[in-house]
């Protein structure tokens, strides 16, 4: 036992794991960073702020000594008693940071000035005056030529033996104020003679005037002793605090993963096989808790292996179930064999299956194993009616349900009686029932009992799969037979099926051709009344038959527009009858498609011109020759391009574009900037009577224009297509193929 309090109850620990860090290190590792990070910034954080402190003092100091300074050698610097600013200048020496004092007059020159020398000494012996320190003449020189401040704190390094020191320079100048703002103080002379003496300097000069400039140096060097003795200090503690912060992280480390080891130890155990290892608790926290979890999943792991292995027994015996079924489509032979098999290897004790006749709303034909012969032989003649009486065979046969029976006594009332006498002969006390149900058709029911031990919910379980797979088994080989009653019948069934399509293939042939004659008839006789009616529209409108008002212009314009668009309409039905009759024939010849094209785009220019559209035309690459008829072309192109007129605003534009493809083909395509197809449309353009839905009324033809281009470009050996996306236009690209050189 450990100081956790935790034991493993058996097995040795784990060995170190290698080539990786623990879980320890890591732990380790992050809580000592964490500490040092904190107290590194803290340390440098008081540094900082001790080092800001100190030299604001430092300044703080310098200015109050260079203010008292100028304050209290005012008069002495105007009379340039340089005795007397000797005596305030050694006065300020005696600072100990002070390292020189230079007062200076506005000429540049010296007044007074004293030093400690260039260098302080770390041993605290006093500096030689031997080596003077004084600042830069350009200091005061600057303070003399600024009108702004009365303050000036330049810092500057000086260095020599070796060592290096900062200097910060305090300068303030001596300024003679207004006589209103002057403060009287006792002078050691008169007044008179203080006039007398400067009268040479003030005179004609502003009442404001810098006199002089009093400087003091001050050094770094005892603040940064002070300084470095702290650092020194802040560092021994922050060291301190990290070793105290890792050794404790240490210790809890222990405490936290030297349980989980144990605990790891044993799950290894587990993993290798070993359900009966576990571990002994006697820590109250969460490793303990885990802990404590961890023997109940040993347990729930040991108790779950005992039921896979028997599941692995179940599912062999299903496995050996579901090839003695596939084996045989012959029902006695499977019921026979399944009923052997479940019983050999499942420890059943006496099996019964029992078919189902919905029909009659029997069950009969009952196959019994582990019974004599005379029991089996009549199970095998008994037949037993399903009535819906709240029976045991109504549960089974009527509702699907399984049934587990545990004292057979208790539900005598709910047996048939025969089979309730032939149970008590055998002593069955228990058993469980499950229907044969495939495709939602119950077939029969399948059971079993286990002699003297009682049959447990498993049982039920397991016998309604191996029922599933008994019924599909029943069902298939029902469905088998069905198939060789069907297949005897089947060949006479298809040859008089395939008379009566024939049959009626030859009378749809002979409505086609009627069809076609009598589209062909009526057409040609439209003709004649329809041209008739034009001519005399056109009479009346040219004015043969008197004045016509202005809305009987407009009807009879109305009346020759729609006689035209049925003219038309009974052309189309015309050309497509005979393409459909094989009356159609082309003319093929080498075209120059640079000629044929040009002429047909100009005799269509007046229509879209009508409409303020524009028609171009362009060629791209070698002139090129298709074998192609020069009157069915120009039907093809006269149909795309009277389309892209109607579906194009005014204002639109319309291009023809022929060029040689791969293949041996020249490609024409007819685009334009209307309206556009959907996507839904455009497999359905083509067909014969189709008219797209998005088109108005006055703009629907009867449907065949485009049927008819596409039975025109494929009699040319071409293909035609469309690419449109709404509201951006439409291209129409059909082939042709090229003309031979022979030709």
């Amino acid at each position: 036992m450990d100081d956790t309090g935790m034991t493993a109850h058996t097995g040795p620990a784990l060995r170190p794991l290698t080539g990786f860090f623990s879980l320890r290190t890591k732990l380790v590792l992050f809580i000592s960073l964490i500490v040092i990070a904190v107290c590194s910034g803290l340390s440098w954080y008081f540094i900082h702020q001790q080092a800001e402190t100190m030299t604001r003092a430092l300044l703080e100091t310098g200015t109050i000594l260079v203010k008292n300074l100028a304050h209290n050698s005012r008069y002495a610097a105007i009379l340039e008693d340089r005795v007397v600013l000797e005596e305030y200048l050694a006065g300020v020496l005696e600072g100990e940071a002070v390292v020189y004092a230079v007062i200076s007059a506005p000429d540049g020159s010296v007044l007074a000035q004293a030093t400690k020398g260039r260098l302080s000494e770390r041993t605290g012996v006093a500096r030689s005056a031997n080596d003077a320190l004084y600042p830069s003449r350009t200091l005061a020189q600057r303070l003399f030529d600024s009108t702004s401040p009365e303050l000036v704190i330049t810092p500057f390094t000086v260095h020599g033996g070796g060592r290096t020191e900062t200097i910060y320079d305090v300068a303030v100048p001596i300024i003679r104020r207004p006589s209103s703002q002057e403060t009287t103080v006792p002078l050691p002379f008169s007044l008179e003679q203080l006039e007398s003496r400067s009268s040479r300097k003030l005179k004609g000069e502003p009442d404001t005037k810098r006199l002089s400039v009093v400087q003091i140096g001050l050094t770094r060097s005892n603040m940064q002793q002070a300084l470095n003795d702290a650092v020194r200090n802040v560092v021994l503690i922050t060291i301190l605090i990290i070793f105290v912060g890792i050794a404790t992280t240490m210790v809890l480390a222990d405490r936290i993963i030297t349980p989980l080891k144990h605990l790891a130890s044993v799950a290894k155990r587990v993993a290798e096989g070993d359900l009966a290892a576990s571990v002994v608790l006697n820590a109250r926290d969460e490793v303990g808790e885990l802990a404590g979890m961890f023997n109940r999943m040993t347990q729930s792991l040991k108790e779950r292996d005992e039921a896979i292995r028997s599941q692995v027994n179940q599912l062999q015996t299903l496995n050996r179930t579901g090839t003695a079924i596939i084996s045989t489509l012959d029902i006695d032979k499977l019921l026979d064999t399944v009923l052997q098999l479940l019983m050999d290897n499942l420890g059943y004790r006496r099996m019964v299956v029992m078919l189902y006749d919905s029909h009659r709303r029997v069950a009969y034909g009952a196959r019994v194993s582990g019974v004599s012969p005379d029991i089996e032989q009549a199970g095998r003649l008994l037949e037993v009616p399903v009535d819906d009486n709240g029976s045991i065979h109504a549960d089974l046969l009527l509702r699907g349900r399984g049934v587990f029976i545990n004292d057979v006594e208790s539900v005598a009332d709910r047996f048939h009686p025969p089979l309730l006498a032939m149970a008590r002969e055998q002593g069955v006390t228990c058993f469980v029932a499950a229907p044969l149900k495939s495709s939602q058709r119950i077939m029969g029911f399948i059971a079993a009992d286990r002699g003297d031990d009682p049959c447990r919910q498993e049982d039920l379980d397991l016998l309604m799969t191996i029922a599933t797979q008994i019924a599909v088994a029943l069902d298939n080989a029902q469905a088998y037979q069905a198939l060789e009653d069907l297949t005897q019948t089947l060949e006479h069934r298809v040859q008089d099926r395939t008379r009566e399509l024939q049959a009626a293939n030859d009378k749809l042939q002979q409505l086609d051709r009627l069809k076609s004659v009598f589209v062909s008839i009526v057409s040609h006789e439209l003709r004649t009344p329809m041209t008739s009616i034009k001519g005399y529209i056109e009479n009346m409108l040219d004015g043969l038959t008197g004045t016509l008002s202005e809305r009987q212009a407009h009807y009879l314009g109305r009346v020759k527009y729609n006689v035209e668009r049925l003219t038309r309409m009974i052309n189309d039905l015309l050309d497509l009858s005979r393409i459909e009759a094989g009356r159609v024939e082309l003319a093929l010849t080498p075209l120059a498609i640079a000629e044929a094209v040009p002429d047909i785009v100009e005799s269509l220019q007046p229509l879209a011109q009508g409409k303020g559209i524009s028609i171009q035309y362009q060629h791209h690459g070698a002139p090129v020759h298709i074998n192609g008829d020069r009157d069915k072309l120009h039907q093809i192109l006269t149909n795309l391009i009277q389309n892209a007129v109607k579906f194009t605003t005014s204002g639109g534009q319309i291009r023809v574009e022929t060029k040689t493809i791969e293949g041996g083909f020249a490609q024409f395509c007819v685009s334009d900037t209307g309206c556009g197809i959907s996507p839904q449309e455009q497999a359905k353009i083509f067909e014969r009577f189709y008219r797209g839905e998005t088109i108005q009324v006055d703009q629907r033809g009867a449907g065949l224009g485009l049927a008819i281009t596409k039975s025109l470009v494929e009699m040319h050996g071409g293909r035609i297509w469309v690419e449109s996306i709404p509201g951006q236009g439409s291209r129409f690209y059909f082939t042709i193929p090229i003309a031979s050189r022979s030709s």
